[in-house]
Parts: C-alpha cells; sequence; structure tokens
C-alpha cells in the first residue's frame, strides 16, 4: 500500500534533557529519534512493496510457464504505485539527468505523490515519453559510442514494464541464452562453454556480432513479434510511444523508422528473446527463430 511516507509516531522519547545549558526546548535527540524511526518505516514498507510486486509477477511467471501460447490481455494493471516506487529505487542514484534535467535526489523529495500522479497519468493514458538526451562515449579504439539517456520519469516506467515482461518471456528463453539476462551475464557464459568444450569434441567456437543490430531493427516487426505473448492494446502502446520519442541531439528531436530509439539498453532481455523465443508460430526447430524471420526484423 501506499502510505504517506513520513507519516510515524515518534514513541522514542530522549531519556536525560538537552536544554540544560539555555538549548530550546524542541530536543534534538527527540528529533534524530523520529527521523530514524521514519526510515525504519520507510525501509519496512519498501520491504512490503518489493513482496507485494514479487507475488504479482510470480503469479504471471506461473501462467507463463503452465501456458506456453498463452496471450497475456491484462499487464498494465500490474505496473502497480508499489512496483513504480520499487523501479525507482532500482535505478542508479547518480546516474545523468535525460531532458527533464530531473535527477534520483530530487525525485526522491514528495515520492509517494510523484509516484501516484506517474501511476494515474499513466493508466488514463496520459502519460508521454520523452526524447531521450545523445551522449558519447569513448570507445577502445578511440571511437566514441553514442548513448540514449531517458528522462527520470521514462526510467520508472520502463524498468517496471521490463519486470513484467521478464516475467514472461524469462519462461521461453533457450537455456544456452546469456546475455542481458536477470541474474545471468558473460561469466556464465564462459563457464558453460568451458564445461561444454570439455566434456564434448569441439572443433572450433564461433564468435559473431550483428553490426548496428539495435539500431536497424524494424519496429513494425517487432511489435508483431511482441504479439505473440501480448494481447495488451495499452501495453503495446506504451512500448510503441517509446519507440517513436526519439533522440535529442544539439537541440534537434530525430525520431527513427527504425531501431530502438531510448530503449536500447532497457530492452536488451526482451529483444534476445524475440530472436530466440520457443514461442509463437514462427519457432523454428529446436525453438529458435528461422532465418527468413531475423531477415524480417532488420527490414
Amino acid at each position: 500500500m501506499m502510505n504517506g511516507r513520513g507519516k510515524s509516531d515518534s514513541a522514542i522519547v530522549a531519556e536525560r534533557p538537552t536544554n540544560e545549558a539555555g538549548q530550546p526546548a524542541e530536543e534534538p535527540e527527540e528529533r534524530r529519534a523520529e527521523t530514524e524511526g521514519n526510515a525504519v518505516q520507510q525501509s519496512t514498507r519498501r520491504a512490503q512493496n518489493r513482496e507485494s510486486v514479487s507475488q504479482a509477477l510470480d503469479r504471471i511467471r506461473q501462467v507463463a510457464r503452465q501456458r506456453r501460447k498463452e496471450k497475456f490481455t491484462a499487464l498494465l494493471h500490474h505496473i502497480s504505485p508499489e512496483h513504480l516506487e520499487a523501479a525507482f529505487f532500482e535505478l542508479k542514484e547518480n546516474a545523468a539527468p535525460g531532458v527533464d534535467g530531473l535527477t534520483w535526489r530530487a525525485y526522491e523529495e514528495g515520492l509517494d505523490a510523484k509516484i501516484l500522479d506517474l501511476h494515474s497519468r499513466l493508466h488514463k493514458g496520459a502519460y508521454r515519453a520523452l526524447p531521450s538526451r545523445r551522449i558519447y562515449i569513448p570507445k577502445p579504439d578511440g571511437r566514441q559510442r553514442p548513448l540514449a539517456v531517458a528522462a527520470l520519469e521514462d526510467k520508472i516506467v520502463q524498468r517496471a514494464t521490463i519486470g513484467v515482461l521478464n516475467a514472461i518471456y524469462e519462461e521461453d528463453f533457450l537455456g544456452f541464452s546469456y546475455g542481458f539476462r536477470p541474474k545471468r551475464g558473460q561469466h556464465d557464459a564462459l563457464d558453460a562453454l568451458v564445461v561444454g568444450i570439455t566434456i564434448r569434441k569441439v572443433n572450433f567456437v564461433l564468435d559473431a556480432d550483428i553490426r548496428s543490430y539495435f539500431d536497424t531493427v524494424n519496429q513494425a516487426w517487432l511489435i508483431r513479434f511482441l504479439k505473440h505473448r501480448i494481447n495488451d492494446p495499452r501495453m503495446i502502446r506504451l512500448i510503441q510511444k517509446w519507440l517513436k520519442a526519439g533522440i535529442l541531439e544539439d537541440g534537434i528531436v530525430t525520431i527513427n523508422e527504425t531501431g530502438t530509439g531510448q530503449w536500447y539498453h532497457r530492452c536488451l532481455p526482451m529483444f534476445t528473446c524475440i530472436t530466440s523465443s520457443t514461442s509463437g508460430p514462427n519457432a523454428g526447430a529446436g525453438g529458435r527463430l528461422r532465418a527468413h524471420d531475423h531477415r524480417a526484423l532488420r527490414r
């Protein structure tokens, strides 16, 4: 439940007076005790919210596991105020701000009211995705890698949305998929590789990459693949808002018909699933999409 932040009783009273030397009647020790009590209460509430969110996602996960061809028709309601708040606290506190200029610390002030307002706008259809701010970071070879920094509220909603989608798509992932997945990473992939080449005869290892894949994804085909599992029009429209939000660079907003836009880094698990999922009519032998489906995504 979204209770009022900071509404706690100061039940702890300082044991000794502190105004012996002419101090004001207001007790510093009492204020510190009350602040500590508020912090404990807030921490407890956040833990309860995380548990509530986890239980809701577990229910989605169970349905996705038991009914492989199920199309989910009511997903947006799972993005609750509790889920949005949990997503906020998962963000990096020192991350660079987007075009809104909002920092994590600034948004934390009066968080409850802001989360409720964001939730209201999201479910009324009044939420608007902002363009991402283009920045560049140096690459080891001397070139620069372009990044898109989303606005803070966009990050919150995207993080919550990814949580819902992962509950579905993690059940469809193939076991040898490791990139950008929850509780998996490159070290796990290397461990599996070592085991594989140790217990069986291997003649070669193929290392390949698709150049500029996330810059060239066909958005229409992407939505088609998403609809294999998602039949909630509001969720689809929400994702399309991010795809069409554009990039702000040198005062100019550019909106591309291809590529994943500002959702580049947060959508990687979902896109990995789309290209290796066992679900949907386009799944080929062994659960991998046929070659023409991969080409379609990049047309």
